[in-house]
């Protein structure tokens, strides 16, 4: 739990510097992300999770949070071609998103966390003088059981 509530300081920290305040709203908003963290949550999960706690919360106030927090590079906006916007929280761990797979078939969806394109970065800039803020690597495919007849989770949504 300490690790979740130095990561609400520093999503917090991060806002202030930017001359944003941690509103109760957006405190909401911001615990629903962290506890969800795996989840790749929709605008509209993220509602339903947050009026949980705060009932008086309208969609279009978690929308505005959501679309804050990405213009911070707080939260990735990612569409994982399901036509759905999807958020994702930026780790500390690397300077850029990390990277998913995901599957055709069933929709589940895998993180990976290391960078693998640090080497690509370098050629760029030395290459053609390009240097890389930012990158999103995504995969798409099908899983080994689903390739199978009888995928328990073909034609599920992104989780």
């Amino acid at each position: 739990m300490a690790a979740f509530e130095d990561q609400l300081i520093k999503i917090n920290k991060q806002l202030l510097s930017k001359g944003y305040k941690l509103t109760s709203q957006r405190e909401a908003t911001v615990r629903v992300l962290l506890e969800y963290e795996q989840d790749h949550l929709s605008a509209e999960e993220v509602f339903m999770l947050v009026r949980e706690v705060q009932p008086d919360i309208g969609l279009a106030t978690v929308y505005r949070t959501l679309e804050l927090l990405a213009e911070l590079h707080i939260v990735e906006k990612m569409n994982f071609g399901d036509g759905v916007a999807r958020f994702d929280l930026r780790s500390d761990e690397s300077a850029h998103m990390h990277h998913h797979l995901i599957c055709t078939v069933c929709g589940r969806l895998k993180e990976i966390k290391e960078d693998w394109l640090g080497e690509l970065e370098l050629r760029l800039a030395r290459e053609y003088g390009f240097q890389v803020t930012d990158h999103r690597l995504e995969f798409t495919g099908t899983y080994a059981s689903c390739q199978r007849e009888g995928c328990k989770r073909a034609n599920k949504a992104v989780s």
